[in-house]
């Protein structure tokens, strides 16, 4: 069970050798990442993990010391789960906020994570988003007292290649973190992250309102197809062939509102859209109150919570006024197409290596949702979208440069962008 939330964290004891390493290759980072937002490069946190990993390479592990740490990953929610969960602990820590640090700006690989943390060399707790990729390092590394694995699906396969291989190194990592692992937070609805929480000494299920489950049709145990039905509790799965089967949840989503373990509902008056979202706060509410914040403060730090990392902000561009939404796999646009409702819509396709270069998943996305209105595709990929948007029936233009797809005129407009044109229109807003 993770310490009661005002116990410090013991404190780090590297070698002195080590020690004036890390030192030098943060001040050396920290130069770096002045000469990029003097160059307009952007804010430099990435390129001051990258000088400072080069410098020292054992920064990441290193810089983990000395801390109680929270770490939130998987496919699609981290970033919002992160933001969700960390304002939860401020709260709870009410005036010792400065003992918090965590990498708000969604960079989640080691290098990312090594220069948020960097910038906090004395704040104690730190919740961190971290990439799939990353997990079982941070369990080796961090050991973590809360570990919050959210969901699997296909994303950026010429880098993750196979989801469930993410998943059994995920297991095998808690296996060898045995008894001393971290409380697993974990959604019951995804029979992969089910089966990688598997080996955990003690996981906190979490049933959420999970409604992609293309990815999850076989049992990661055995092979056999899973048997999908409902019960008084909702849509539920079981595998025919072996003993994997979906848990039993102490929290449950149910509408817009959160079911704690006592049978109380709360609602999360998250200022966040999407019925996702609230399945990403039941997930980081289970994770403060394991941690030792109480419901209420939780409650009321989720609720400050606005546009994390730019995702959902509205910006303006000359006169038009754009809602932005972050979309990189068919599962995240299952999730935002539906709160898309503008007409027209933009769509901003690009596939360089942050988006994953294979863009075949357009196929498996329902844009036939999008009939009757008219979208306007954008990004570099642009004509690949279109040639699925005129199987799918839906009207579009094709105009590949992004400033010229939002126009300059008095509309209101739903972007939905993978990640890198989505960085730019951060940019191009002033937001990033």
């Amino acid at each position: 069970m993770p310490s009661a939330l005002s116990t410090p964290a013991a404190p780090a004891s590297l070698p002195w050798g080590e020690r004036l390493r890390l030192w030098a290759a943060i001040g050396i980072g920290d130069v770096a990442a002045l000469a990029s937002r003097l160059a307009g490069r952007g804010s430099g946190a990435s390129i001051r993990g990258q000088v400072l990993t080069r410098i020292a390479p054992d920064a990441f592990a290193d810089l983990l010391q000395g801390r109680r740490v929270l770490a939130v990953s998987g496919t699609n929610g981290k970033t919002t789960t992160t933001h969700l969960l960390a304002a939860a602990v401020r709260v709870g820590l009410g005036a010792d906020t400065n003992r918090l640090v965590t990498n708000a700006d969604g960079a989640n690989l080691h290098y990312g994570i090594a220069s948020a943390l960097s910038q906090r060399p004395r704040a104690d707790i730190a919740v961190l988003e971290t990439d799939e990729r990353v997990v079982s390092d941070m369990i080796a590394h961090a050991r973590p007292e809360i570990l919050v694995l959210l969901n699997f699906s296909r994303d950026q396969l010429d880098r993750h290649h196979e989801i469930k291989a993410l998943g059994r190194s995920w297991r095998l990592a808690l296996q060898a973190a045995g008894a001393a692992g971290p409380t697993i937070v974990a959604n019951a609805c995804d029979p992969l992250v089910v089966w990688s929480a598997g080996t955990a000494a003690r996981v906190v299920w979490v049933e959420t309102s999970t409604t992609w489950n293309a990815d999850g049709a076989l049992c990661p145990a055995c092979g056999t197809v899973l048997r999908r039905g409902t019960s008084g509790a909702g849509e539920r799965w079981d595998c025919p062939g072996c003993e994997l089967t979906q848990p039993e949840a102490t929290y449950r989503v149910n509408g817009e509102r959160i079911v704690l373990p006592n049978g109380t509902g709360v609602h999360p008056d998250l200022q966040v859209p999407g019925s996702f979202n609230v399945s990403n706060a039941a997930c980081a509410l289970a994770a403060a109150v394991e941690f030792g914040v109480p419901v209420t403060d939780a409650l009321a730090g989720m609720h400050t919570v606005t546009a994390p990392a730019g995702r959902f902000a509205t910006a303006h561009f000359g006169r038009t006024r754009a809602r932005l939404l972050l979309a990189k796999n068919p599962a995240g646009w299952a999730e935002a197409l539906p709160l898309a409702t503008s007409d027209p819509v933009v769509l901003a396709i690009d596939s360089v290596a942050a988006d994953g270069k294979d863009v075949s998943w357009l196929w498996d996305v329902d844009y036939e949702q999008l009939a009757g209105r008219h979208v306007v595709c954008t990004g570099p990929r642009a004509q690949d979208l279109a040639v699925r948007l005129s199987y799918a029936g839906v009207d579009h233009d094709v105009e590949p440069d992004l400033r010229a797809a939002l126009g300059d005129r008095d509309v209101a407009l739903d972007v939905v962008a993978t990640y890198t044109p989505f960085q730019k229109l951060l940019k191009m807003a002033g937001l990033r």
